[in-house]
């Protein structure tokens, strides 16, 4: 379907399960690899490198952040300029974000590869611990200049109205990685190294996949003579900053829960906060894949000054992340020991019983965390950078730091209890600054109602 047509004259309804539902399916295929990876890992390499690349991976995290500041950045302003009618525009912003990603993902990389075993070091890492994590993480800096674009052309191929063909790709893209991560850990007994290496092969396969048709010209965004400025540069980091403080901000809190735990309940503690992180990683992709499925939508008519649409799209996805945020929650009260079993083969009697408490305290996070989320993607989804930065920081740096003080007295309890607590006051501020931001539209007489 032509984009014009899918965001401006599909009925709200049928727009949403046109878009998101295809967009939630293809980020659980990412979700359901990420959840592969750590149970090949966890079962073929055993607990010591499951616990590498839970303090590795918040490092892998901001190096795929940086080129998802410029990925997510620029397809805002893309489809808000296509709304308004301005494709030239576009495709210029379109053309210089994919030159930008990839000399960000060579000069990230660069620096990540050698800072990669003091990082690590800092962690308190010692031993196999160390070697493991610091071979992990450079592999992933090596292969940052060629993988990183694959997250923005998701992007871009969902503004052009291609929402089945990112949903097909993410999902040949996780099971392509998942055979090769089998294939390197278990047939080839590679290393943990051998982990990264799937991933990052299977990512690199799918961006030159989801390139091909930009390159032919077969796309409504095509590539031009790039004209750059420090307009779009400035445009372009605005409008990515929510998501990437959001993912900097959760990183640099990961990397101070696993330095807490390390020391508060050694490697057993950091497996399990590792579960609870892989748990977070399949439940969060799919909020963000049906939220972020609809931004396209939500910025071209919020270019087009169609507010009542944009209210109608967002109706849709707050209600949808509620009833999925309410949906992870039972199934991870319910099934906590099922869940531990996933990632640790044979779990001793302690592990076992510290991850079933870990996860039941942590599965009330999803009665509250749809609220902050939803708000986030629509305040990033019509420019408005501001209100969506502070959420994103709130809810991943700001707010955890205040729970791990105010509830350090509970110790290891009150480390579980953070994304829950924090998790209701990211609601909170969210409820706020949408209550602030509709009594604006309301004063300036935009027909919201």
């Amino acid at each position: 379907m032509d984009y014009k047509t899918l965001f401006s004259k599909t009925p709200p309804t049928r727009l949403f399960f046109t878009a998101a539902i295809p967009g939630a399916i293809g980020m659980l295929a990412s979700a359901l690899y990420q959840l592969v990876d750590g149970i090949f890992v966890g079962q073929i390499l055993g607990d010591v490198p499951f616990a590498a690349i839970n303090l590795a991976m918040p490092f892998v995290i901001i190096n795929f952040a940086l080129a998802d500041l410029i990925g997510l950045g620029s397809a805002v302003p893309i489809s808000v300029k296509l709304g308004a009618k301005e494709e030239k525009a576009a495709n210029n912003i379109f053309t210089c974000a994919c030159i930008l990603i990839v000399a960000v993902g060579f000069l990230f990389g660069a620096g990540i590869y050698f800072a990669a075993p003091y990082m690590i070091k800092a962690m308190g890492a010692e031993g196999d611990l160390f070697d493991m994590a610091v071979s992990y993480l450079r592999v992933y800096a090596l292969c940052s200049p060629v993988t990183t674009i694959v997250f923005a052309v998701d992007n871009y191929l969902r503004i052009c109205g291609k929402i089945r063909g990112s949903m097909i790709l993410n999902i040949f893209m996780s099971v392509l990685s998942a055979v090769l991560e089998f294939i390197f850990l278990y047939v080839l007994k590679f290393d943990i190294w051998g982990a990264a290496l799937a991933t990052c092969t299977g990512m690199f396969v799918c961006a030159l996949i989801a390139l091909y048709p930009f390159f032919r010209g077969k796309m409504q965004l095509k590539f031009c003579r790039p004209k750059f400025s420090m307009r779009i540069i400035g445009q372009t980091i605005k409008c990515g900053s929510p998501n990437f403080l959001n993912n900097i901000a959760g990183r640099v809190t990961s990397i101070i829960m696993n330095a807490v735990l390390l020391r508060m309940g050694g490697e057993n503690a950091v497996s399990v906060y590792g579960i609870l992180m892989y748990v977070d990683g399949f439940v969060q992709p799919l909020l963000y894949g049906m939220c972020d499925s609809l931004q396209p939508a939500v910025g071209y008519n919020w270019g087009a000054g169609d507010i009542k649409r944009v209210k109608a799209i967002e109706k849709r996805c707050y209600f949808a992340s509620a009833v999925l945020s309410v949906m992870s929650f039972g199934v991870i009260f319910v099934f906590p020991k099922q869940i531990t079993g996933l990632f640790i083969s044979n779990p001793s009697e302690g592990v076992l019983s510290m991850s079933v408490n870990a996860l039941f305290l942590f599965s009330f996070t999803y009665i509250t965390r749809w609220f902050s989320f939803a708000t986030q993607s629509y305040m990033t989804a019509i420019e408005k950078s501001v209100q969506a930065s502070v959420i994103s920081v709130a809810t991943a740096l700001v707010f955890p730091l205040i729970v791990i003080v105010a509830l350090w007295n509970m110790g290891i309890d009150g480390l579980w209890l953070n994304m829950t607590v924090t998790s209701v006051m990211a609601a909170i501020l969210s409820a706020i600054i949408l209550k602030s931001f509709m009594k604006k539209i309301k004063e300036k007489n935009i027909p919201f109602t």
